[in-house]
């Protein structure tokens, strides 16, 4: 795979879409596009980091990642955050083996006091924005001094919910993202890069 980086601007909002032979060999039968590379996500998230810890200097900061997708995301962005903060999971589940939304569970609640601190809220993606306004919602209950989000993709082709994200990394069109801790059916979360999913390897899911 090429490893040179391409020319990104300084604050993007759309991914630099990338050539076919940046796919492995292995996965050019499941992915029809590679979205984001290596470089790029990390370059993002550094910017967001960047911004995220000059907004919340001398706050009183928790940060509450929604599991599973988030995972490298948030691994890579709190590590360029260099201002104290608390983190915590909240687990919630929307999506089962297959492509549509169902009723939201959530599998796991906050362990800390968000009572009077600045919550930051960090997921992988905002789509319909049902899973995010449910979440805000639970989390206002709490009463926190406040709440701001971050996600790393924002997919507004979709949104059935008036949900915006304070910090996004990268808005995309509608279409079915893997990789960098998305999933499908539970695969293709550890894949370095974000990829689309050719619509054969989905399409008839439940």
């Amino acid at each position: 795979m090429p490893k040179q980086p391409i020319n990104i601007p300084d604050k993007p909002t759309r991914p630099v879409v990338l050539p076919v032979d940046y796919i492995p060999e292995n996965l050019r039968g499941e992915l029809q596009t590679l979205l984001i590379g290596e470089w790029q996500l990390a370059h993002r998230v550094r910017q967001l980091a960047q911004t995220i810890e000059q907004d919340f200097a001398d706050k009183d900061l928790v940060v509450v990642s929604l599991l599973s997708g988030t995972v490298m995301f948030l691994a890579d962005l709190i590590r360029h955050l260099n201002i104290p903060l608390h983190l915590d999971f909240m687990g919630v589940s929307s999506y089962r083996s297959g492509t549509k939304s169902r009723e939201l569970v959530y599998t796991k609640e906050l362990r800390l006091e968000v009572k009077d601190r600045d919550v930051l809220l960090v997921d992988d993606i905002l789509d319909t924005g049902r899973t995010l306004k449910s979440v805000i919602g639970k989390l206002r209950q709490l009463k926190p001094r406040s709440i701001h989000t971050c996600v790393l993709l924002d997919k507004t082709a979709r949104r059935v919910e008036d949900v915006q994200a304070d910090y996004v990394g990268f808005e995309i069109d509608d279409m079915f993202v893997v990789g960098y801790g998305l999933d499908y059916a539970e695969r293709y979360r550890n894949l370095p890069f974000v990829g689309v999913l050719k619509p054969e390897m989905y399409e008839g899911g439940e």
